[in-house]
C-alpha cells in the first residue's frame, strides 16, 4: 500500500451564544483524521470509515470529506489524478461540534498537502465549506473555518464569503459535555422562526459587539455579559434533556458563559481559565450522571491551530 498523508481537523463549537451562524471557536479535542494517498483509479475513493457506527456513506458524492476533495481536485484541474481517503471519525455524529465540517476540512487540508501545497492553508475554506451542504442543507463557515485555521473565528457569508480570526484572552478554556441526543443539523434549523422581533435583533447585535470588544480588551467581565442568546437558545433548548440544569451548574460554578454549541446536544461553558473549566465541567457532567444519562465531556483550551499534518 502507498504511502499517505494523515491530517488532524479539531472539532468547533459554534454560534458561541450571541453570534449564530457568525461565531465560532476551535478545541483541541475531539475531532477527525483523514489519510489521504495517491490512487491508480481518477477523482476522489473512499476506502475505510472508522468510527462512525456505520452512519456515513462510502459514496464521495455522499459524504463531506469526499465532496470537499473532489471540489478542490476540480478546482486545481487535477480531474486525471486518483486519490483515496480514510475517514477516521474520532468525535459523535450530530453532536453540535461539527463532526461534518472537521471531515471536509481534514480531507481538503490532506489533499492540499498531498499535491505539494498548492493552496495556502486558508484559501481551502471554501472547499471544505461547499461541503457542508450535504449535511446541513446549507453552507455554513462557523465551523468549518475554526477548525481549517482555528482561534476564535468571526465568519462573513456575504457574496466573498471570508473568515477573521479574533484575539482571546490567555488562558481561555472550554468545558464541553455532549449527552447522548443525535440532533441533526437540518433538523434543528427548520424549527427555528424565520422572523425575529427588531428589539432582540438589536440586543443580540449588541452582545455580539460587545463580545468582540472584550475578547480584544481581555475583558472578561464584558466577555461574561456578552455571552448571551436571546433568540435560538431558547428554542433549541427543548430538544437538550436537562439543559437549564447544566447551565445553572456551570455559571454557578464559574463559567463565564453557557449556551448550546452549534444545533446541540453538546453544551459548551467558556471559562476563564483551566481551573475553572475542570470545577465547570464536573458539575455539568454531575447532572447527567445522576439522571444516569450518558455522555461525554471535553475540557480544552482554544485550539489555535486548526487543521494538522499529523
Amino acid at each position: 500500500m502507498r504511502s499517505g498523508i494523515k491530517v488532524f481537523a479539531p472539532a468547533s463549537v459554534s454560534n458561541v451564544a450571541c453570534g449564530f451562524d457568525l461565531l465560532g471557536f476551535a478545541l483541541e479535542q475531539p475531532g477527525d483524521e483523514i489519510i489521504a494517498r495517491i490512487s491508480d483509479k481518477p477523482g476522489i475513493s473512499i476506502s475505510k470509515i472508522t468510527g462512525a457506527k456505520n452512519k456515513l456513506p462510502f459514496d464521495p458524492r455522499k459524504n463531506t470529506a469526499g465532496v470537499a476533495a473532489q471540489k478542490l481536485l476540480d478546482f486545481l484541474g487535477e480531474t486525471g489524478i486518483g486519490i483515496e481517503i480514510e475517514l477516521h471519525k474520532k468525535m459523535p455524529i450530530g453532536s453540535g461540534l461539527g463532526s461534518s465540517a472537521a471531515s471536509a476540512v481534514a480531507a481538503v487540508v490532506a489533499v492540499n498537502e498531498l499535491l505539494k501545497h498548492p493552496l495556502e492553508k486558508r484559501a481551502l475554506l471554501p472547499f471544505a465549506a461547499a461541503a457542508e451542504e450535504i449535511s446541513s442543507g446549507a453552507i455554513h463557515l462557523d465551523n468549518v473555518a475554526p477548525s481549517l485555521i482555528g482561534g476564535m473565528v468571526l465568519v462573513h457569508k456575504g457574496h466573498h464569503a471570508d473568515a477573521f480570526r479574533l484575539p482571546t484572552p490567555k488562558g481561555l478554556h472550554a468545558a464541553v459535555v455532549c449527552p447522548e441526543v443525535e440532533i441533526l443539523t437540518k433538523d434543528a434549523r427548520q424549527m427555528l422562526h424565520p422572523f425575529i422581533p427588531l428589539e432582540k435583533h438589536i440586543e443580540q447585535s449588541g452582545y455580539l459587539a460587545s463580545l468582540i470588544v472584550g475578547l480584544y480588551q481581555s475583558d472578561l467581565a464584558l466577555i461574561a455579559k456578552s455571552l448571551q442568546d436571546v433568540i435560538i437558545e431558547s428554542q433549541r433548548a427543548p430538544l437538550i434533556p436537562f439543559f437549564y440544569e447544566v447551565k445553572e451548574a456551570a455559571i454557578k460554578h464559574g463559567a463565564l458563559g453557557c449556551s448550546i454549541s452549534g444545533s446541540g446536544p453538546s453544551i459548551f461553558a467558556l471559562c476563564a481559565n483551566s481551573h475553572i473549566a475542570g470545577q465547570c465541567s464536573e458539575a455539568m457532567a454531575r447532572i447527567y450522571r445522576d439522571a444516569k444519562m450518558e455522555h461525554l465531556l471535553y475540557l480544552s483550551p482554544i485550539n489555535q491551530e486548526g487543521a494538522v499534518k499529523c
